[in-house]
């Protein structure tokens, strides 16, 4: 079992709000991400749970039992942080043991479960290898071992990619996911990346200023964001958002598309811009408009469509696409 549960959790440094107060239900088994800006209280939240701050407020249970007390070692939680932490001069199989050697467990237990880890992480070839001469990901991987002998009810990443480049957090994006369908034990990961976000989670929780602004899958999120701040965040390339009298004529303050809901014609439309920077990726490319009652709006065309700079276009977004907003930033369904 590894359910989570915060009742009206919070934290204050001296008169600073981080966590004004917060609820949240995090089932067994799920892959939740904490997601937001820097600053906005996710590395602070996953601490909190972890045991490594204490909180100000509220009650922490898990498995149903309180735990807003207990310290770190008693909660049954591994947590993998942005910084590997190996130590240098042991072996990754002394790295991936040394929690299990802290608790005075047997040797034939300690060398099943790292024998079984490094199986999982692919690490069985490495096991004599000083952490020096592994690639981050590798030592990336072995954090994560050493997580996986303590079986914790839940694992608790912070910012683990951070350090990695491009094509390595690509690479472990899709294994630390499909590490989760593996061990199918409840994960909760920490990252300013919505992409991450949105390629790796069950449930998202989108966090600012230390409140939840939403919850809910990655489609319920792109789909359905509930307000301003939501809609602006979660998409790459984020949410066209448009005001004045254009969002008047929806009974709305602003409205919002997304650049991939923008219909571009050279011949007619509803808006007629003009053509600035276009950011070609492959598969698709995306081009940023000069629309004059209106701004620079992103719209999303195929890879091999190429507009030249400073022509005329047409944008047209998708009637049953577009997001109304009150005055509040609050979403009008």
């Amino acid at each position: 079992m590894g359910s989570i549960s915060l009742k009206n959790v919070s934290k204050v440094f001296g008169e600073h709000k981080v966590i004004p107060s917060l609820s949240l239900e995090i089932e067994d088994g799920e892959f939740v991400v904490f997601v937001g800006p820097s600053g906005c209280g996710k590395s602070t939240l996953l601490r909190l749970i972890a045991g490594l701050e204490d909180v100000s407020g509220g009650e922490i249970r898990i498995d149903g039992r309180d735990a807003t007390e207990l310290p770190p070692a008693k909660r049954g939680l591994s947590m993998v942080f942005q910084s590997y932490a190996l130590y240098p001069h042991m072996s990754v199989r002394g790295n991936i043991a040394f929690p299990l050697k802290m608790v005075g467990e047997k040797k034939e237990v300690i060398d099943r479960k790292v024998k079984e880890a490094a199986d999982v992480l692919n690490l069985t070839d490495y096991l004599d290898r000083k952490p020096r001469m592994l690639s981050g990901g590798q030592r990336q991987r072995v954090a994560i071992g050493r997580a996986i002998v303590r079986d914790p009810t839940a694992f608790l990443f912070d910012e683990p990619l951070s350090n990695l480049d491009a094509a390595l957090r690509v690479n472990m994006r899709l294994e630390i996911s499909e590490l989760h369908q593996e061990l199918d034990t409840t994960m909760i990961y920490v990252t300013h990346d919505q992409i991450e976000a949105m390629t790796m989670a069950d449930k998202i929780v989108v966090l600012n200023r230390g409140n939840i602004e939403q919850v809910g899958s990655p489609l319920d999120l792109y789909r359905q964001p509930e307000n301003l701040f939501v809609a602006g965040f979660i998409g790459s390339p984020k949410m066209n958002l448009v005001g004045g009298d254009i969002a008047r004529r929806h009974d709305a303050t602003t409205i919002g598309f997304r650049p991939e809901h923008v219909h571009i014609s050279e011949t007619e439309g509803t808006w007629k811009g003009k053509v600035g920077v276009s950011e070609h990726l492959g598969s698709d490319t995306f081009i940023h408009v000069d629309v004059p009652e209106i701004g620079q709006v992103t719209a999303r065309a195929d890879g091999e469509r190429v507009l030249r700079h400073g022509s005329e276009v047409w944008l047209t977004p998708e009637e049953g696409r577009i997001h109304r907003f009150d005055e509040n930033g609050k979403a009008i369904r």
